[in-house]
């Protein structure tokens, strides 16, 4: 059992993660709402499964949540009707997953700290200024709240990688506002790279950011990008007014995880996404 993981969502990052962790010798159960898509996830060598928690329907097979550990990777989408209902889809999956699931990996977003004109860092209480923020602070809350499991919840920075080139971003816009605000970015290498530890240390219980250490300007960076891309290079209003810099010291110290990505200058100069 220690080795079977089950992975709600199997999008962007849920689908590299498994991948990565079948590398790794684990068996991994994976989950989507669409039926075409079951083929792709067995084609991956991951145990498919049709899984829906929404406010119309929930339809799941229980065996899917017959795992040491669940990773939810599954974000509010944008409409306002499905971030109201969010934090009811996750007290429905704690549900499911109640007395069978051990421990549990939520991916949620630096979006729950809001722009406080300020560095942020775990040991601060979130202020979600967005629908989507609140919707995820509320998510967090009722996971940690679960007495049933232990659970980590794991706040992603900006996500850019391999389908998420961050040079077509702002390309060809003009005076984009904001331009010396910091970037708070991770890249997929390390999203699954810092997933994987925690499942591998069984580090459950705590909350980490997960975001690069380094925060040029945003002007800067989305110009470059563009330039490397081939793309229409952006245009920004030079000035700073809501902004955060997101502090991930405790994945560092705590969980004692490397970044494979520290330098988002050089990252651009080799040119690989």
């Amino acid at each position: 059992m220690q080795k079977t993981i089950s992975i709600l969502g199997c999008g962007w990052y849920g689908l590299a993660l498994a991948k990565h962790l079948l590398a790794n010798g684990y068996n991994v159960k994976g989950s989507t709402t669409s039926a075409d898509k079951l083929p792709t996830l067995q084609t991956e060598g991951i145990e498919p499964y049709l899984v829906s928690f929404n406010e119309q329907s929930i339809n799941y097979n229980p065996a899917f949540f017959n795992s040491h550990t669940l990773v939810i990777c599954i974000p509010p989408k944008r409409s306002s009707a499905e971030q109201a209902s969010f934090p009811d889809k996750i007290a429905e999956i704690c549900k499911a997953a109640d007395n069978s699931v051990k421990n549990i990996l939520f991916i949620s977003s630096t979006s729950v700290y809001g722009d406080r004109n300020t560095e942020l860092s775990e040991t601060d209480e979130p202020d979600p200024d967005t629908p989507s923020g609140k919707a995820m602070k509320q998510a967090e809350t009722i996971l940690k709240n679960h007495p049933s499991f232990k659970t980590t919840i794991l706040r992603f920075g900006g996500l850019i990688g391999p389908g998420r080139d961050p040079g077509k971003f702002f390309a060809g816009k003009i005076n984009s506002p904001n331009g010396q605000s910091p970037i708070n970015l991770i890249h997929l290498t390390d999203c699954v790279g810092i997933s994987t530890h925690i499942i591998e240390t069984e580090s459950f219980g705590y909350t980490f950011n997960a975001c690069t250490a380094h925060h040029p300007e945003k002007q800067a960076f989305y110009t470059q990008a563009a330039i490397n891309s081939r793309l229409v290079p952006p245009t920004f209003i030079n000035e700073l007014t809501s902004w955060k810099i997101i502090n991930s010291n405790q994945s560092s110290t705590v969980l004692k995880y490397n970044y494979q990505i520290t330098n988002w200058v050089q990252w651009l100069q080799k040119g690989k996404f």
